[in-house]
């Protein structure tokens, strides 16, 4: 069996391969292998001439980022020790692979582990996906050491330290490969948007954790699958987090957190409304009636369910919507 992959999850990203994908082979270890979902941009052409050293698996069609993931890594099931699973729109720095691996390797409680992600847009500042770390406040809403909401902060070092986190950035982590199939991977009900930090809870509740590994560090471009203006990427993000929390919480646990979820959701849409189009205002009320209709979906694996949001319950905000636009907390330390 052999130690690590770097598995690249590819859709149409011809163009953000052409960009990133020959500083990822040069600057990595481990054997890199893409899973196609079906491109009909020439990505494969493309790949075929250019890279003729890196593994194909073509999917045919486009499952999104939770079946494709799961499909395609189900193809390497026992290949394997490690995945780490990469966006196609990251940079990464030499070492960047070896550092992940080699924390996993002392850390034998990990289901996964994540870099510091650092943002291509804003030379300096942290990216919006994981940042130095994710976290979920006691209603669900995800935030990170280093991005709270849609505000960044500056690197200075602050949080370079290694540390138990919620969940780990779908943009870049690494997962040890055989709790990956043991646990069904990725929800596919998902499709797109919030499933790492679904999984990442179960494998909490489970005993398991997950690290910020402050060894490591990714530059991440984003908004290359789904551009935060499509109202597609809001329906996501709100029924995701719903079918999340239904999964992972007991029935007495989840109740009380989507009717206060509710309350905020509905302020929500009506910001949306009017701040961002009546599409997206639409997506959140489209995204409650899918979650009311579908919250029964079989989810994969035997999910243990727990009675509340989270890991660090001392230390937890209550709520991250109240603690940013009423209280003015617009930094992680001072959430925690």
């Amino acid at each position: 069996m052999k130690k690590a992959a770097i598995v690249i999850l590819n859709f149409n990203g011809k163009g953000v391969l052409k960009k990133y994908l020959s500083q990822v082979v040069h600057q990595s270890v481990f054997e890199v292998i893409v899973v196609d979902n079906g491109s009909t941009d020439g990505s494969i052409d493309y790949l075929t001439v250019h890279f003729p050293e890196i593994r194909l698996l073509l999917l045919g069609e486009n499952h999104g980022y939770s079946k494709g993931y799961n499909l395609g890594l189900e193809t390497l099931n026992g290949q394997f020790d490690y995945y780490l699973l990469l966006n196609s729109d990251v940079k990464v720095v030499q070492g960047w692979d070896e550092a992940l691996v080699r924390y996993m390797e002392g850390n034998p409680t990990l289901a996964a582990c994540q870099p510091k992600v650092l943002s291509l847009k804003q030379t300096g500042y942290f990216d919006y996906a994981g940042a130095a770390g994710g976290y979920l406040d006691r209603l669900g809403y995800p935030y990170c050491r280093g991005r709270i909401l849609h505000t960044l902060e500056k690197d200075s070092g602050q949080y370079d330290q290694s540390q138990p986190i919620d969940w780990a950035s779908g943009a870049c982590f690494c997962v040890r490969a055989d709790l990956f199939h043991e646990f069904g991977g990725f929800n596919p009900n998902f499709f797109s948007h919030m499933e790492e930090i679904e999984l990442c809870w179960r494998w909490r509740n489970a005993g398991f954790q997950i690290h910020h590994c402050s060894d490591a560090q990714v530059y991440h471009f984003g908004g290359g699958t789904l551009a935060s203006t499509n109202p597609f990427k809001t329906y996501l993000n709100f029924r995701n987090s719903l079918f999340m929390l239904y999964a992972n919480l007991t029935r007495g646990g989840f109740w009380p957190v989507f009717f206060l979820r509710v309350v905020l959701d509905t302020a929500a849409a009506l910001h949306l409304w009017y701040g961002s189009g009546p599409a997206h205002g639409k997506a959140v009320l489209r995204a409650y009636r899918d979650f009311w209709s579908e919250r029964n979906r079989k989810a994969p694996g035997n999910a243990i369910r727990v009675g509340c949001v989270g890991s660090e319950k001392s230390t937890q905000p209550f709520s991250l919507i109240v603690s940013y636009y009423v209280l003015g907390k617009r930094y992680f330390s001072s959430l925690h």
